[in-house]
């Protein structure tokens, strides 16, 4: 029998770009609905997607790369405080703040906020501080816990991101939901990750998390 196999990939026999410039000169010129559309304040349209979200990816970058992570709550945790702050309150999590320790390095984020049912996305731009005022806190409470820490947001830039992500990738459309029995448990794939923890270990950290409740 012939088997073929594949061969390893090789980053050095990759053709690579050599520019921004030649990357713009493969495509159309961007149209002033692209270009003008970028605000340095917030605006009714994007207080009103805000209001509704209820995911946000966070990107934040320091010394030891780009990071990028989720999170999550109830239609409008992200509080406006005016049209130039945001106010993102941290929740229970696992307590490893690659995002916290970099933005005490950069004091910087950058923000996709999702909206059920929309396949519009609005990202923003901006400088970031770890605060623990207890009065601005105070109104991220939830179930009776006000959150010790939040992550206060001076908007430098905000703009509106088009429905093509979200429509090809059919991120609302439960019909092309995968059934999760297809991939291994969170708990399990934890054990194939973390070299040494048993299943035992892995399902006491796991109760003991739950035990932390959600806030």
């Amino acid at each position: 029998m012939n088997v073929h196999t594949k061969a390893p990939f090789d980053p050095a026999a990759v053709s690579y770009v050599a520019s921004i410039d030649d990357v713009r000169a493969r495509h159309p010129a961007a149209m002033s609905r692209a270009t003008g559309k970028v605000l340095s304040r917030l605006d009714k349209h994007c207080r009103a997607m805000i209001a509704r979200a209820t995911f946000v990816v966070i990107g934040t970058h320091g010394s030891k790369g780009a990071d990028v992570s989720p999170r999550g709550d109830p239609a409008g945790f992200v509080r406006v405080l005016d049209d130039g702050y945001l106010l993102l309150p941290d929740r229970i999590g696992n307590n490893r703040f690659d995002s916290m320790e970099n933005i005490f390095e950069t004091g910087r984020i950058g923000m996709l906020f999702l909206v059920p049912g929309m396949s519009e996305i609005l990202r923003v731009n901006g400088r970031a501080r770890i605060i623990d005022d207890v009065a601005v806190l105070a109104e991220s409470e939830v179930q009776g816990r006000a959150p010790r820490i939040g992550v206060l947001v001076e908007v430098i830039e905000a703009y509106l991101h088009c429905a093509k992500a979200i429509n090809r990738s059919g991120l609302w459309d439960a019909s092309r939901h995968i059934d999760r029995n297809e991939l291994p448990s969170y708990g399990a794939m934890l054990v194939d990750h973390c070299e040494g923890l048993s299943q035992e270990e892995s399902d006491r950290q796991g109760a003991e998390m739950a035990s932390r409740g959600m806030y």
